[in-house]
């Protein structure tokens, strides 16, 4: 692990420095941390810097420094800051239920702050909110024949799917549509050329149905998983 890993585990992880003698430190990790959301949730994570953080907490970039080493760090503690908890399962509820809730969630959490698509990709260390939104999917399919690496791998796979259509709402216009602007571009010319695509040009033409591509997908998987586990652990019959 590197030294830069070192110092996110230690930010996200570690216990709370020890207070020393002296003057109360005037910035703590939260407020650190909120104002970068803050900045995040405006202007969008490339607009994030330590210079305006500290700008924006009245401190100066090099005082910021004393809190967080650089700018990976502050991120990871954006992420932690802005993450809410997954949703708790209520007692006796179905995984079923469990993982629509959760997928429900998280993309209200990705709507919320859009730049934690950004924020959210490639090997780092997770925090502790982070991880237990992996932890109650896990969770949520023990018990039902899974194997350990099918049940984290079913946790990305709805992250995935979560994932996908957030990116799409957030590449429309405010309060628009993902599908409906998506038929909007392609109605003219799909119906010039209905000829060339006619599969097309009908599943267009039939009314309702649109705007379900993160309820529809997230039911096509759960419909696999299902599967899966009634496979797993259907008892064979006896001859």
């Amino acid at each position: 692990m590197g030294e830069a890993a070192n110092d996110t585990v230690r930010l996200l992880w570690g216990p709370p420095a020890k207070p020393t003698r002296g003057p109360k430190p005037a910035l703590s990790l939260e407020r650190i941390a909120a104002a970068g959301v803050e900045v995040a949730d405006t202007e969008g994570l490339g607009a994030v810097s330590m210079q305006k953080v500290a700008g924006l907490l009245d401190f100066t970039k090099m005082s910021l420094y004393r809190y967080v080493p650089g700018k990976a760090e502050l991120i990871a503690l954006m992420v932690e800051s802005a993450l809410e908890e997954p949703p708790a399962p209520t007692v006796g509820s179905h995984w079923r239920e469990q993982l629509t809730a959760w997928a429900h969630h998280l993309a209200q959490c990705f709507g919320r702050h859009p730049w934690l698509l950004d924020a959210t990709v490639g090997p780092r260390v997770p925090g502790p909110k982070e991880l237990a939104w992996l932890e109650r999917v896990v969770a949520a399919l023990d018990g039902h024949g899974l194997t350990g690496a099918e049940r984290m791998d079913a946790a990305v796979l709805l992250a995935g799917h979560v994932r996908g259509i957030a990116e799409q709402v957030r590449a429309t216009r405010p309060n628009g549509s993902p599908e409906a602007e998506l038929l909007a571009a392609l109605g003219t010319v799909v119906h010039h050329h209905a000829d060339r695509y006619p599969a097309l040009a009908a599943a267009m033409a039939e009314p309702g149905g649109h705007d379900q591509a993160l309820d529809f997908g997230l039911a096509r998987i759960l419909d696999g998983l299902a599967a899966l586990i009634s496979r797993r652990t259907e008892r064979p019959q006896a001859r």
